[in-house]
C-alpha cells in the first residue's frame, strides 16, 4: 500500500515508469471488468486502455480519497458502460446480429466445466450493470460498499442489481438444466 502511494506520488510528478508499474499492477483487472461489461475482447481492450489514458490525465487531480484502484475501476466501469451504450445504439439502428465472441465450448463429459461454462453465457445475458455488480461481488470477492465506489451507484442499487442478477440467473439455470439443476 506504501509502495503504491510513492508511485502515484511519483506519477503525479510525470514519472510514466511509475504510472507505467500503476498500469501493469491493475490492468488484467480492469480488461476483466471491461470485458464482463462489454462482452466483447476488442471494446474491452479499448475500454480498458482508454480508461488509463484518462486516469493518467486525469492522475494530478487525485486526492487518494478511494483507493487507485477503485479509482481507476470506476473510470473503466463508466467508460464501459458509455461504450455499451453506443454498442446498444448502433446495433438498434443497422438491426444487425449479435456479434460477440462466444466463450469455448468445455471439453465433452466434464460436468462441472458444461456447469460452468453454462452460469458464464448465463451472466453474459445480463444487464451491463448486472454484469459488474455480479463480477466485482461474486468473482472479485468486492463488498457492496466498493462496489457502489466503484460504479458511482448508491449501496441500495447495487443490492437491487445483485437481487435481480440473482433472480435472473436463477430461472435461466432452471429453464436451461429443468429438473436436472
Amino acid at each position: 500500500m506504501e509502495d503504491e502511494r510513492r508511485l502515484i506520488g511519483r506519477a503525479q510528478s510525470g514519472d510514466t515508469a511509475a504510472f507505467r508499474e500503476l498500469v501493469e499492477r491493475h490492468q488484467a483487472r480492469a480488461y476483466t471488468l471491461a470485458l464482463r461489461i462489454l462482452r466483447s475482447a476488442p471494446d474491452a481492450e479499448e475500454v480498458s486502455q482508454d480508461a488509463f489514458v484518462r486516469a493518467w490525465t486525469a492522475l494530478p487531480g487525485f486526492r487518494g480519497e478511494a483507493s487507485f484502484a477503485t479509482w481507476v475501476y470506476r473510470i473503466v466501469a463508466r467508460r464501459a458502460f458509455d461504450r455499451a451504450q453506443i454498442l446498444k445504439n448502433r446495433r438498434a439502428r443497422e438491426q444487425a446480429e449479435d456479434s460477440f465472441h462466444d466463450l469455448a465450448a468445455p471439453e465433452a463429459g466434464d460436468d462441472d466445466s458444461l456447469r460452468a461454462a453454462l452460469l458464464q453465457r448465463l451472466v453474459a445475458g445480463l444487464s451491463p450493470a448486472q454484469r459488474a455488480t455480479v463480477t466485482m461481488f461474486y468473482y472479485e470477492g468486492r463488498s457492496v460498499e466498493q462496489v457502489a465506489a466503484i460504479l458511482s451507484m448508491p449501496e441500495n442499487t447495487v443490492k437491487t442489481h445483485l437481487l435481480r442478477a440473482r433472480a435472473a440467473l436463477r430461472t435461466a439455470w432452471t429453464h436451461t438444466l429443468g429438473d436436472e439443476a
